[in-house]
């Protein structure tokens, strides 16, 4: 499973951005789809994903600002950010995981810089 991040930037408070990743590979057996960010400093966190079971979850400092959303036949998922503060100023990782043959397998994308900052 490769995937492709785009979209990052400079944006000032209260701004919006769209984040899409892209996805290839063998991505039939993929489980679970998201969003994970890391500012500098700090250990990564789960920004929003759609889990196992079809639902989605977000972070709370997240909730009602940020919306997840994919394509199943164009095999790219989105992160739709609005009201930024300068506390979402992090890189932003698409992850993927699946479930094949008894194991768990992690994906990462190549990560996009979001800067919030007037």
């Amino acid at each position: 499973v490769q995937l492709q991040a785009s979209g990052g930037g400079l944006v000032q408070p209260g701004g919006s951005l769209r984040l899409s990743c892209a996805a290839s590979g063998s991505i039939f057996s993929i489980n679970v789809m998201g969003w994970y960010r890391q500012a500098p400093g700090k250990q990564r966190e789960l920004v929003a994903d759609f889990t196992s079971g079809g639902s989605t979850r977000y972070a709370d400092s997240v909730k009602g600002r940020f919306t997840i959303s994919r394509d199943n036949a164009k095999n790219t998922m989105s992160l739709q950010m609005n009201t930024l503060k300068p506390e979402d100023t992090a890189v932003y990782y698409c992850n993927a995981e699946k479930y094949e043959l008894g194991k768990w397998y992690t994906y990462w994308g190549q990560g996009t810089q979001v800067t919030v900052s007037s």
